[in-house]
């Protein structure tokens, strides 16, 4: 079971890894040596750094990305097609008809053959064909409004050097180029081309109908002269002879000078015809140049835009990151107050912790000194406290002040077996708090040495005051802050 279980998984990754080849190679595409293979889709950045529209691949193969890329074929074949020019007006207004015969075909130069896969990319051979047509169709009729009939006429090997000229500049900006350029006949309505055919033959037959007369006369004038005279006028024939011989040379000279001057008029013609077409060359390349500079000053206006963003954006990361250090250095500055004013107050909480702990031990060691009696320690901490609770006390009536006292007193006990004067003084002190009184308010209670008879004590105090003085009676005036 465990063997048939290896071999099965065995089985299964050859079969993921067979398929993923046949994926692999599904992908790779070679191109024929009739066709051009356009690969679309992400293909990169061209040498201004923009992204490529298309790759075009002539004679090799590429391996085209799933999803990413696509592809397509331009083919070469080449494309034959009749163009039957009607009614082109020429130079001298006359309207001429030149039928003629192209042959384009999809150019594989690497700038030329990008313009196919942007411009002719899906469309059928009929569409590629009406455009080409369209392209020259506008150029023939454009390269026969700068020539004469005759120069188009005797001339083919020109006007067919200036008609694959334009038409190849024009076919090259959508990706084509000329093959071949074949003009059938030249026709005019007006009949002008016939009668310049007739003009010709007529002047040749005339020149040699004359050449032949004047041989006849010329020999039937030394016969009858050698026969009238052969002695004597065989001087005059001789000179008649030369005559006619320098006459027929005169005859030729002007026949000369006149083909001269018309194959100087046909010089001057076709001369200046290049000089236009060469002028027209040059308006091209600079409006070419021109269009060239404009869009180098797009592409430094856009390298100055991007520079002037990137900029920016790198000082708005500067602020942003200064600002967030800024408030990282507040933070942790708050941070650092928060934690030292917690560390005072637990410092604090703690040193209180301490004194209320050693107080409790002090508290403790008090209590099992006075033998585990609190009563008794309380009485301790009492008696060591005392000195401050009296003067707490007497200082509730410090700042009394008396002027005088006047004392009648006859000297007899009250009811109380006290005297008048005793009776004072006992009732000054009693408006002071009584100490016990305050124990007890706070749930207290003084020792017996201390709470238990301090009203008599304090009677029998102010008693022996009034037995000492021996005034039988007193009045007493209390005045509390005179000055006011």
């Amino acid at each position: 079971m465990n063997n048939f279980a290896v071999l099965l998984v065995i089985c299964v990754i050859v079969v993921i890894l067979f398929a993923t080849i046949v994926a692999i190679l599904s992908r790779y595409r070679k191109c024929p040596s009739d066709k051009i293979l356009v690969v679309y889709g992400k293909v990169g950045t061209d040498e201004f750094g923009n992204p490529r529209s298309a790759k075009c691949i002539h004679g090799g193969a590429a391996f085209i990305v799933p999803v990413i890329q696509s592809y397509q074929y331009l083919d070469l074949t080449p494309i034959s097609m009749n163009v039957d020019l009607r009614n082109a007006l020429s130079k001298q207004n006359i309207r001429i008809n030149v039928p003629s015969r192209f042959t384009v075909g999809i150019s594989t130069e690497p700038g030329v053959m990008q313009n196919a896969a942007e411009r002719l990319l899906g469309l059928k051979l009929v569409e590629i064909q009406e455009l080409a047509k369209d392209i020259i169709f506008g150029q023939l009729r454009l390269i026969i409004a700068t020539m004469d009939i005759e120069e188009i006429n005797a001339d083919r090997d020109k006007f067919l050097v200036a008609v694959s000229k334009n038409v190849e500049i024009e076919l090259k900006k959508i990706g084509l180029r000329l093959i071949n350029v074949n003009v059938t006949d030249i026709t005019d309505e007006s009949g002008y081309l016939n009668a310049l055919g007739k003009e010709a033959a007529a002047k040749a037959v005339n020149d040699a109908k004359r050449s032949v007369a004047e041989q006849n006369r010329d020999g039937e004038i030394g016969q009858a002269n050698a026969q009238q005279d052969q002695r004597v006028q065989v001087a005059k024939a001789n000179a008649a002879a030369i005559e006619g011989e320098n006459l027929s040379k005169v005859a030729i000279a002007d026949s000369e000078a006149t083909r001269r001057e018309r194959e100087a008029e046909a010089t001057r013609r076709a001369v200046a015809a290049e000089a236009v077409q060469q002028a027209k060359a040059k308006q091209e390349a600079y409006t070419a140049q021109q269009e060239a500079e404009l869009t180098r000053a797009e592409l430094e206006k856009a390298t100055q835009k991007a520079d002037v963003i990137v900029k920016s954006e790198i000082e708005k990361e500067k602020a942003e990151i200064s600002a967030e250090a800024e408030a990282e250095v507040i933070r942790r500055k708050a941070r650092g107050e928060a934690d030292a004013i917690y560390a005072r107050m637990e410092a604090e909480a703690k040193g209180q912790q301490e004194i209320l702990t050693r107080q409790a031990e002090g508290m403790r060691a008090i209590v099992e000194a006075a033998g585990g009696d609190a009563n008794a320690a309380v009485k301790l901490l009492i008696a060591e406290k005392l000195e401050d609770l009296v003067a707490i006390q007497v200082e509730a009536i410090k700042n009394i002040k008396i002027d005088k006292i006047t004392v009648w007193d006859s000297g007899q006990g009250g009811a109380d077996g006290q005297s008048s004067t005793a009776g004072f003084i006992s009732g000054l002190m009693k408006s002071v708090p009584p100490l016990n009184e305050l124990f007890k308010q706070a749930g207290m209670e003084l020792p017996e040495l201390l709470g238990k008879d301090i009203e008599a004590a304090a009677a029998a105090r102010a008693e022996e005051l009034a037995k000492k003085q021996g005034i039988p009676h007193v009045e007493t005036e209390i005045v509390e802050n005179p000055d006011d």
